[in-house]
């Protein structure tokens, strides 16, 4: 399958298949984008690889030609890379996404990965560069509607480490809500649930406070972060993903 063959020697896999199959050319397409032809026993997702007469193209028996649904995708960002494009020498987890990192769970719904999941994803509630954890990249306009509507009231579970001392009462000051300084005494941020994991370790399940907030409230209470992990989005969690890895939606997870 090269493409440096002269142009008479080979055509679109896209063609051949509707000729093959006598069907339509984007009936083809569909066929070809979402994994249901091989060439020389291998399969090929791409429409416009050229492909030689000698060549033999297979079509999946009972395979349909339908568009592929849009997915959704939720990845354990390592810390330091950005959500969204990459800049300078920061990379984006994004680059991260290949059938080779998904993450190998057992699932009762397992998924064939295509290319296309890749293509055209929305990224939504980002965290901190420093951060690691859940991170969402989806394609299905009702999820990204739903993140972009009420994603910020939906109760994030972090873990954050910290060093130093927290003061009296530092846990039921964030409780009630941090007040915002240059308010008039009456303004505060929204109350959240903050406990101890363990001697360094704090669970902070927010609701209405992007986690980018976390670093200023726990120094208002004495302590410094010195790391940060996502592990929930509302009712949606990583589950065993490990770092660097990801996972599909399944159809019956809400956020």
């Amino acid at each position: 399958m090269s493409e440096s063959l002269p142009e008479q020697e080979s055509i679109r896999l896209a063609k051949r298949l509707a000729e093959q199959e006598q069907c339509s050319r984007r009936e083809a397409e569909l066929h070809i984008v979402a994994g249901n032809v091989q060439v020389d026993g291998k399969v090929v997702q791409v429409p416009e690889t050229r492909v030689r007469p000698d060549q033999v193209v297979i079509l999946r028996k009972d395979a349909k030609p339908e568009a592929i649904p849009p997915v959704t995708i939720l990845m354990n960002k390592p810390a330091g890379m950005t959500q969204g494009p990459a800049y300078g020498r920061v990379r984006s987890a994004h680059s991260l996404l290949s059938e080779d990192t998904k993450a190998k769970l057992d699932t009762p719904m397992p998924q064939l990965v295509l290319d296309h999941h890749f293509r055209n994803l929305e990224s939504f509630l980002t965290i901190p560069l420093p951060a690691s954890g859940l991170i969402v990249y989806t394609q299905d306009k009702r999820v990204a509607r739903k993140l972009t509507e009420e994603g910020m009231w939906l109760e994030q579970e972090i873990i954050v480490g910290v060093e130093g001392q927290i003061i009296e009462d530092g846990l039921e000051i964030l409780y009630e809500g941090l007040p915002i300084p240059g308010g008039n005494g009456h303004r505060r941020m929204p109350p959240c649930h903050v406990s101890w994991q363990s001697d360094n370790h704090l669970r902070f399940a927010l609701k209405g406070i992007a986690p980018e907030e976390i670093e200023k409230m726990c120094a208002a209470i004495g302590l410094t972060v010195v790391s940060m992990r996502r592990l929930r989005l509302g009712r949606v969690s990583l589950a065993k993903v490990p770092e660097g890895q990801w996972r599909y939606l399944m159809p019956w997870e809400r956020f």
